[in-house]
């Protein structure tokens, strides 16, 4: 009975971890070859011959390592063997062999590298032993599978924003818009990863296309809808009559496939755009610009200009390290000596929660889930003592994406953040596979990122943690309203020739589960461009304090997530333009967080250049600030020599709302 492909990755993990260390060909070349068979569910004793003798040129004997007649030669060497000699030495017993037993396959493999020769279409796959898995495939034709043909692949960056374009411009030309353009764009999305990163079968979406679609897209819309009825019903429940090719894809779930979508009347340059976008290769793109690539797909103008809008990955970094990466990192360090100790920490890492109230396409969701994922797989490594096999690999994988929150004011890039979550999770579990052998995906989707659309500055973030609490949480994909709090009580003091409101005492700790860390990079609306409703709410979150109406956007982020902190040790840091921390808002802003709210800023990034790995950078220079409502020793000021170069660090006593080492002294504007 032919293997899944499941069972097929499933097996060459195994394979692949069994003969890592594998060097001789003398001693392991038979064995590895019969195991490697045994992969597919093939008995090298009934397809092929070891040591098949034949004649060479010169009239001597050579020796096959394994001949499988009219099929595939295999040349073994060991390892380190220059396998340029070994493709030409397999070649010249080609010249011995009769004409019904010349292979169409040549496989060289010196235990660690292999090179698998296509001689009927001229090409060559090289990978090594690891990567097995995602090239199984390759060896479809050993299970009677019909060979494939492999498009030239691009790397998955600016060119698949383009060509995502060209199939929203499409989509649009022929009326189909709004929400469900949106929906659409992100299952296609899903689709294209899908079938590059082993969710899918290598190609399966294309061919789904290719095979089963008219040339003139006529029904390509039914089609689709019909797949996509496909990924959201289990195998078991689906119609035994199902084509064959679409009961071949797995059941996805995670509601990304539930919503009955409008059928349209596609045309062929709707299909050739779908086709093209199946030409490249997506599990090369990168968790960095992967949101707000396909944000930019919603805008021409933006994908004139993409990466102008989002925050780099390293800019990313600059933020989650010492806001609690570095910290994490240490405290493994400290306890991974301790098997107690470390499965403490482990359960600790799968209970912390984050939120970033201005998500845009989830970046910063993104990086700091697969930073935090690569801990535990370090973690996992010395638990386990890296290698140890298990029944089930789910049962040591605690951390998931549901422990993600976010809050997007626009739909589309709320859905790829959810989507994106989703698709980084699987890169994670395919390395944690590699490295315990055994192949895991998580489907169905059953755990997804709460990604909110709504408002965050009129969103009750705690809600989202508690929504059965919450009076206003109506839905998942809604707004959230903001419940308003009782006013506190409050007294006036005199700091630096300033009054301002404090707290009477410091609030009482809060058993209420609460987000461990507040992350992101809000909105660059400054106070001059703003619109009337967002002067508006930023009067609203200060209540109505002299001078609110001159502060930038981003200051509405931070007033809100001062009064999040409150009596908790959570923890908040954000990307801001540096019009914060200089000139007059910085004493009406900062005036409130420190002496209202209590605000100790932890650590501070000066003045840097706004950076991205896209073209089109905007010119923003930008200031990134950690804070949370409790004071501590350890402060640390970032400073840039050169706004376009690396940061050195500067340890700190105190850092001031002017990002220096000084007492907090804050200057109102005056005549």
């Amino acid at each position: 009975m032919t293997l899944s492909w499941n069972e097929i990755k499933d097996r060459s993990l195994k394979f692949s971890k069994e003969w890592a260390d594998a060097a001789n060909e003398e001693a392991d070349a038979k064995p590895f070859l019969v195991e490697f068979f045994q992969v597919f569910g093939i008995s090298s004793k009934r397809v092929s011959t070891f040591e098949h003798r034949v004649k060479k040129l010169d009239d001597k004997d050579g020796y096959i390592d394994l001949l499988w007649k009219g099929m595939i030669l295999i040349e073994m060497k060991s390892r380190g063997k220059n396998l340029d000699k070994a493709y030409d030495q397999a070649i010249a017993y080609t010249h011995g062999l009769k004409e019904h037993e010349l292979p169409k396959y040549i496989l060289i493999c010196d235990f660690e590298n292999f090179r698998f020769y296509d001689l009927e279409e001229s090409k060559t796959v090289a990978f090594k032993l690891p990567e097995l898995v995602s090239n199984v495939q390759h060896f479809g034709y050993l299970l009677g599978y019909q060979k494939k043909v492999y498009k030239e692949q691009d790397p998955a960056n600016i060119k698949a924003a383009e060509l995502m374009g060209k199939l929203h411009d499409r989509l649009e030309e022929i009326g189909y818009t709004g929400h469900p353009l949106e929906v659409y764009l992100v299952r296609i999305l899903f689709c294209l990863f899908a079938e590059d990163t082993t969710i899918f079968n290598k190609q399966q979406f294309q061919e789904y296309i290719e095979q089963r679609t008219q040339i003139d897209g006529s029904d390509l819309a039914a089609k689709l809808q019909e797949l996509f009825q496909v990924l959201n019903t289990p195998k078991e429940k689906r119609f035994k009559n199902l084509d064959e090719q679409l009961a071949d894809f797995p059941y996805v779930n995670g509601k990304l496939f539930e919503e009955i979508l409008p059928t349209a009347s596609f045309d062929s340059k709707m299909r050739q755009a779908l086709l093209e976008c199946c030409y490249i290769d997506w599990s090369k793109i990168s968790p960095a610009i992967f949101g707000s690539m396909f944000q930019s797909v919603m805008n021409p103008q933006e994908r004139r200009n993409l990466g102008a809008h989002y925050t780099s990955e390293t800019n990313i970094l600059k933020l989650i390290k010492p806001l609690f990466l570095d910290e994490l990192w240490a405290e493994f360090e400290a306890v991974k000596g301790s098997s107690a100790k470390l499965k403490e920490f482990h359960k600790k890492l799968s209970t912390l929660k984050f939120l970033d109230p201005a998500c845009g396409c989830g970046n910063f969701l993104v990086i700091t889930y697969r930073e935090l994922r690569l801990l535990e797989f370090e973690v996992l490594k010395v638990i386990h003592k890296s290698g140890q096999a298990f029944l089930d690999v789910s049962e040591i994988l605690w951390i998931d994406v549901d422990q993600f929150y976010g809050i997007e004011y626009e739909e589309f890039p709320a859905r790829i953040a959810e989507v994106a979550m989703w698709l980084i999770d699987h890169q994670m579990n395919m390395l944690v596979s590699s490295e315990f052998g055994q192949y895991f995906v998580r489907l169905p989707l059953k755990k997804a990122a709460t990604i909110i659309h709504g408002d965050a500055l009129e969103t009750d973030w705690q809600g989202l943690l508690n929504p059965i609490n919450a009076i206003n949480v109506v839905a998942k994909h809604a707004n959230i309203f903001l419940v308003e709090e009782p006013q506190t009580e409050y007294r006036e003091v005199n700091v630096q020739a300033e009054t301002y409101s404090v707290h009477k005492g410091q609030p009482e700790q809060s058993n209420e589960i609460k987000f461990d860390y507040i992350i992101g990079n809000p909105p660059f609306i400054g106070s001059k461009i703003m619109k009337q409703n967002q002067r508006d709410q930023i009067v609203k979150q200060f209540e109505n304090a002299d001078g609110s109406g001159v502060l930038d956007y981003v200051s509405g982020w931070y007033i809100k997530a001062a009064k999040y902190i409150q009596g908790t040790k959570t923890k908040a840091a954000f990307v801001s333009t540096n019009s914060i921390v200089q000139g007059e808002q910085t004493s009406i802003l900062w005036g409130q967080m420190l002496y209202k709210y209590k605000i100790k800023i932890h650590f501070a990034h000066r003045t840097f250049k706004w950076s991205n790995e896209a073209k089109g950078n905007a010119a923003v220079y930008c200031v990134i600030i950690g804070f949370a409502n409790y004071d501590t020793n350890e402060k640390s000021i970032f400073e840039y020599e050169d706004i376009k170069g690396e940061a050195h660090e500067i340890k700190a006593k105190n850092i001031n709302p002017y990002l220096v080492d000084a007492k907090d002294v804050l200057i109102r504007a005056k005549s």
